[in-house]
């Protein structure tokens, strides 16, 4: 029997079963894993967020498993064939594919024709050809002509008793785990264009002849290859190297190996070799390609999740404009750009449309509106939504804050192009209408561009993750999937900076550790009514806000300027006795604590602790003391976007811009350089060392700089680097530190490259891989 799910998780982590069993009660009691984290070190032993998100999402998956064998064992005991072996390998099923593997001959299906054939009393027949090949298989099929059963000649009893055996060799367990696992080891993913399709599916050329190995498919090859099957461009297969060259298929032998058959010149070897041929055409290549495609599909999935779960971390953790007065605009052409100011709160204090650009031009008069707002309101910042216009727009701003840099009493304003992606979804959202409801939905797009200058956490968590524009193929991965870990991404974030009670809005409550949107909507509700918090306890006074969950969201949540000085930290309440302890210990009061880093750092935590607090948890407190509430984003930079280079076509190979990563991808980073369409880093340009993951160089919102090495406007990709000594024209296996190398948009392998990897693919190590090697030994020698 397998070990407890407690002892497994353990195993996996490398960490203590007793720290497993800890956090999974803590996670059952209803604990979230930022609060777990961050508060109940000694209680984990001190597993990091990382390890409590795997830890959490293997224990669902696990649970899962064990709820499956569950019902498994109650079915097959149920049929009443449940055999002390069958249940002992039941119970030692560590998969969920193991497990059904095991089930496949006892899962209840439709009348197949073995089981007809079964019916008609024919097993008999096709257990002694088996056992005794010596047997004409002809002659003894007479015995079971049954022409009331549907078998009324030697020919349909003899099918009846391949169907018996090729059910049966399908379904053994042992069997299909080894082919499953040669199959995924050796095979190659085949990617052929349908006849056709070649001028409609054009933009998945470079899979209209494509080979790999299948286990090493990159998550955005296979799904490319998938989406371009599932609109009815390509077809996906899975084969062996050179298998068309062999007379029969490598799993052929397997499979006969597997059941004592060989061709011995027998009377019923030849018969029982067609059912073993069948056998795998029909029944297990089938099944095995579908299921290794679905599981291709599924590791490509998780890998696409987790690229949008970084890029999503990394934009929701982008540096803070802060709290100083904003401008956003929304560039538009024929229905004017929208203008937003919001005060340094975030408060919408006035708005505006404008039409300097065609059909109407009014220049001069735009600049004189948007000169009067930054006036009025002390104007710091202009942020403009990166959209259509919007290179144009920014021409606009910058003759803007020319004219204020001449003039008296100037005002010093800085201009900022703001990733705009998902401020329309917002602004038709059920909040905004309730947030502004006398505002046009075009104006609600303009303050959102403003606000996500000044915290991009703070306005980004309004909007439905899958809006915000970093992820690739997001539609085509499990849903459910993503929604989890985007959630668990957001969940992060929000606790990771803290939340201010008395501004934050409800959508950022809502994300707040042990808080849902009604409580935070309650919240908001009690503020309204009551004015702004003064102390973290009067939380407790919210409607249906219980202690567990202000256990669960007291900390993180940040009161500036009131009752109690700790209210602004990250300190939990419940160890404030511990913090006056440590006060009283020194004749201090708690104030004259914070900030006092000489003092603190003087202290050891090992004289405070009790059986409550450890040196983790303490050690935590007197760093937080040092410098409470201290935002963990990195400070506020822009990038300049070249002058005249506004369009695609404005591109020369060879230019140096400076650009903003928009969004990092397995293969190579994308960049925004203010042309309308993101140019690509490939992977091996993006240093001159070598670059296993581009995540260890870039991540979503740094400011790089980067040459265009080639523009194609046909399909409108643009490959850029970031290495200043590549020359425009040089061929991309010179520049590449990777092995092989890919299109600007980050395709396929070259095909030569392809054809030559996988005939030097070494396939060794299982029944398959040897055969196939064999018999190319074979025929190399003959």
């Amino acid at each position: 029997m397998l070990p407890s799910i407690a002892r497994r998780l353990a195993d996996e982590l490398n960490v203590r079963e007793i720290q497993v069993a800890a956090t999974i009660e803590l996670l059952d009691e209803g604990a979230t894993v930022p609060f777990i984290s961050r508060y109940r070190k000694e209680v984990t032993g001190g597993l990091d967020d990382t390890q409590l998100r795997h830890l959490d999402e293997r224990l669902r998956y696990l649970r899962e498993l064990e709820e499956r064998r569950t019902a498994v064992l109650a079915s097959v005991e149920e049929q009443g064939k449940l055999t002390d072996e069958l249940k002992a390998q039941l119970l030692q099923a560590d998969t969920k594919q193991r497990l059904e593997d095991l089930y496949l001959p006892y899962k209840p299906k439709r009348r197949t024709k073995a089981q007809i054939a079964r019916e008609a009393g024919i097993e008999p027949l096709a257990d002694a050809l088996l056992q005794n090949p010596q047997l004409q298989p002809e002659s003894e099929a007479t015995a079971y002509i049954n022409a009331e059963a549907g078998f009324a000649d030697e020919k349909a009893v003899l099918d009846g008793a391949r169907q018996i055996l090729m059910e049966r060799f399908s379904e053994d367990a042992e069997l299909s785990g080894r082919l499953r696992d040669s199959l995924w080891s050796d095979g190659l993913l085949s990617s052929r264009v349908m006849l056709g399709q070649e001028e409609t599916g054009a933009k998945f050329r470079d899979y209209f002849e494509h080979d790999e190995p299948l286990k090493s498919t990159p998550s955005h090859r296979a799904l490319a290859m998938f989406r371009g099957r599932n609109e009815g461009f390509l077809t996906l297969t899975i084969r062996l190297p050179g298998e068309e060259e062999m007379k029969s298929h490598p799993a052929e032998a397997v499979i006969a190996e597997q059941f004592g058959i060989r061709d011995a010149g027998r009377a019923a070897d030849r018969w029982l070799a067609d059912t073993v041929r069948w056998t795998w055409k029909v029944k297990l290549y089938t099944r095995l390609e579908t299921e290794l495609l679905t599981r291709l599909r599924e590791m490509a999935e998780e890998a696409a999740i987790q690229v949008f779960a970084h890029n999503l971390k990394d934009l929701l953790l982008a540096a803070p404009a802060g709290a100083r007065s904003t401008l956003g605009l929304d560039p538009g052409i024929r229905t004017g750009c929208k203008v937003a100011v919001v005060d340094a709160t975030g408060k919408v204090v006035d708005h505006a449309t404008i039409y300097p650009h065609a059909p109407q031009h009014r220049w001069d008069e735009s600049l004189a509106v948007l000169a009067a707002l930054c006036q009025k309101h002390r104007v710091e910042l202009i942020a403009i939504g990166n959209g259509t216009a919007s290179r144009e727009t920014d021409k606009l701003a910058g003759e803007l804050i020319k004219k204020f840099s001449t003039a008296p009493n100037t005002l010093k304003i800085s201009k900022v192009m703001v990733n705009e992606a998902g401020a329309s979804v917002y602004s038709a959202s059920e909040f905004a209408a309730r947030e502004f409801p006398d505002l046009d939905v075009t104006i609600r797009g303009a303050v959102s561009i403003a606000r996500r200058l000044q915290d991009p956490l703070a306005e980004l968590v309004k909007i439905e993750p899958k809006s915000i524009g970093v992820g690739q193929y997001q539609h085509d991965v499990s849903q459910m999937q993503l929604a989890r870990s985007l959630d668990a991404v957001i969940e992060d974030c929000v606790n990771g900076v803290g939340v201010n009670l008395n501004t934050a809005s409800a959508p950022l409550l809502a994300r707040t550790s042990g808080l849902n949107t009604t409580l935070a909507e309650n919240i908001v509700a009690w503020r309204d009514e009551h004015g702004a918090f003064i102390e973290r306890k009067q939380l407790l006074d919210v409607k249906r806000l219980g202690p567990k969950a202000y256990e669960q969201c007291a900390g993180f949540l940040r009161i500036n300027d009131g009752k109690n000085p700790l209210d602004a930290s990250a300190v939990h309440p419940e160890a404030y006795p511990l913090v006056e302890r440590i006060a009283q210990a020194h004749q201090r009061d708690v104030a004259s604590l914070i900030g006092d880093s000489s003092f603190l750092k003087s202290l050891k935590p090992a004289d405070f602790t009790d059986e409550r607090f450890g040196v983790p948890t303490i050690t935590d407190i007197l760093k937080e003391l040092d410098k409470p509430g201290r935002d963990p984003r990195p400070e506020f930079k822009a990038a300049e976007f070249l002058e005249g280079v506004e369009d695609i076509k404005d591109l020369k190979p060879g230019m140096i811009l400076e650009g903003v990563v928009t969004n990092v991808a397995n293969f190579g980073a994308f960049v925004d350089i203010g042309v309308h369409q993101d140019g690509l880093v490939h992977i091996s340009a993006l240093s001159d060392t070598f670059v296993k993951d581009p995540r260890d160089v870039v991540k979503a919102g740094d400011i790089v700089k980067v040459k265009v090495l080639e523009v194609d406007l046909e399909r409108r990709r643009i490959a850029l680097t970031c290495r200043m000594s590549d020359q425009p024209g040089e061929s991309a296996s010179g520049r590449s530190n990777q092995a092989g190398s890919k299109t600007a948009a980050g395709g396929g392998q070259a095909r030569s490259t392809q054809r030559h990897n996988q005939q030097q693919t070494a396939i060794k190590g299982n029944t398959l891989g040897d055969l196939l090697m064999a018999a190319q030994k074979k025929k190399q020698k003959a």
